[in-house]
């Protein structure tokens, strides 16, 4: 998903990612609730999405190169419409793409660490926030080996996509929570966007980022160091495994 980044103003390119940034606040808080982006923030499905989008993209004789950075983070149908192509009806392509994604999830996994990260925390306390979807979600979290959330907003719950604010807003009012209460853990540009327009912390994952990266944001390369933990008042922190 690092391509996205690429070509947003964070200038999100990284190689070998540190495990954690060199400003971590999100180290030092603590939170009512967390709200997670789904593709390339917990899972990995890079090849499988960027199959069936590239073969789409042919088809439509567009530059294919120029065209995969833009598809990362934001729903099918947002993707599709802003390229004005005629006689293509937005609404009806991405179905068929969808149709097509959930046909197509081999190779997606779980990042590392992330399966026992959110098996840790409280069911009542998060949420999965993504552009995918709600078939296209169950499909790839099954693949991962991730169990559906309590709470999740998918493609179809929001009538404007990442980087709209609505998606995060709506995940925090599921948790009875405000979006300032909550941090968001994300990995495209879009998805930052949209969670510091709801009001949220962000935390960068940058498991599949293929440069480096410039943010304020604290960064995490994946799951695998860190353990979630929650105090007597429900509190959610991240801590650094010793």
């Amino acid at each position: 998903m690092s391509a996205a980044f690429a070509a947003g103003a964070h200038r999100l390119i990284q190689k070998g990612p540190p495990l954690f940034a060199a400003s971590s606040s999100a180290f030092t808080k603590t939170y009512s609730g967390f709200l997670f982006d789904m593709d390339g923030t917990i899972i990995n499905s890079i090849a499988a999405a960027e199959r069936v989008w590239g073969n789409w993209a042919r088809a439509q004789g567009l530059d294919v190169e120029k065209f995969m950075p833009t598809m990362h983070g934001k729903r099918g149908v947002d993707t599709i419409g802003q390229l004005n192509l005629p006689g293509v009806d937005p609404v009806a392509e991405a179905l068929k793409i969808t149709e097509a994604e959930i046909a197509d999830v081999e190779g997606v996994v779980a990042l590392p660490g992330a399966v026992d990260f959110l098996a840790s925390l409280p069911p009542e306390r998060w949420a999965i926030v993504t552009s995918s979807p709600y078939r296209l979600a169950l499909a790839r979290l099954d693949a991962a080996g991730i169990p559906v959330p309590r709470f999740m907003v998918t493609a179809e719950d929001v009538k404007v996509g990442k980087p709209d604010p609505q998606g995060y807003i709506l995940g925090a009012q599921r948790l009875g929570l405000s979006p300032s209460e909550c941090l968001v853990f994300e990995d495209v540009l879009a998805g930052v966007k949209a969670g510091e327009a709801a009001g949220a912390d962000v935390v960068v994952i940058t498991a599949t980022h293929s440069h480096p990266i410039e943010t304020n944001h604290t960064m995490l390369r994946n799951y695998e160091n860190v353990r979630a933990h929650a105090d007597g008042d429900g509190k959610l922190s991240i801590i650094r495994k010793d």
